[in-house]
């Protein structure tokens, strides 16, 4: 089992990203703390593997703490989960040791596949027979290419959509998620189609009082 600290300080991006990873096999969250500080003080008393790191803090920077884990010979292993697209940091996040890199916003699919990808960079192990094995390992850490979304569809939205959901235990009606996403009834219920069709939610027919059932859509738990 992979434990994951998120780091991060919105509180409502924090759980949407505990309930990202709680939602892989093999995978387990350690803690959620919202500053460098806590950070590196829960990585000093408890097991992490993986820090899914955002670089904006409000204590420090994300580069700082990875800099302390090194200087402390903490064995963790950092995805960065930011918004900071300056090539020069994405540079400086390699040299500190970052094995991962995903912009915000992101889907659960892009966390997903990052984290598995990853996962199969763990499970390599004993001594490798020659450049070719060595070559596969580190490869392992790329991921590939996503098909774009359809024509219309936007990567800021559909996160905006996931997240809401991941908030929402219970699911959401195309309405509800049009008002917590702030738009309209037919844009949200065609990306909770997306989502649906994609197999990362599932579609749920509620009956009220009177007339046709109405659709709710919830986030597929790992055991779906």
């Amino acid at each position: 089992m992979i434990r994951v600290l998120v780091v991060e300080d919105e509180p409502v991006a924090a759980e949407a990203h505990r309930v990202y990873v709680e939602r892989l096999p093999g995978f387990a969250v350690a803690g959620v703390v919202h500053s460098g500080g806590d950070a590196l003080r829960f990585c000093e008393r408890e097991p992490v593997d993986l820090v899914l790191l955002d670089f904006y803090l409000p204590d420090t920077h994300g580069l700082a703490v990875c800099r302390s884990l090194r200087a402390a010979g903490l064995p963790i292993d950092v995805i960065a989960v930011t918004s900071a697209r300056d090539l020069a940091l994405v540079k400086a996040a390699v040299s500190v040791g970052v094995v991962q890199y995903l912009l915000k916003p992101f889907t659960f699919a892009s966390l997903r596949e990052k984290l598995e990808r990853y996962a199969e960079f763990r499970q390599a192990s004993g001594e490798a027979g020659g450049q070719a094995e060595i070559d596969r390992a580190l490869a392992s850490l790329r991921t590939t290419e996503h098909p774009p979304l359809p024509k219309g569809m936007s990567a800021q939205t559909l996160e905006a959509i996931t997240d809401a959901l991941a908030g929402a235990g219970e699911g959401l009606s195309a309405g509800a998620a049009a008002s917590a996403i702030g738009a309209s009834r037919v844009t949200a219920r065609r990306y909770l189609e997306y989502l649906a069709d994609n197999g990362l939610a599932q579609r749920e027919p509620r009956y009220g009082q009177v007339g046709r059932p109405e659709v709710w859509y919830r986030l597929k738990s790992t055991s779906s």
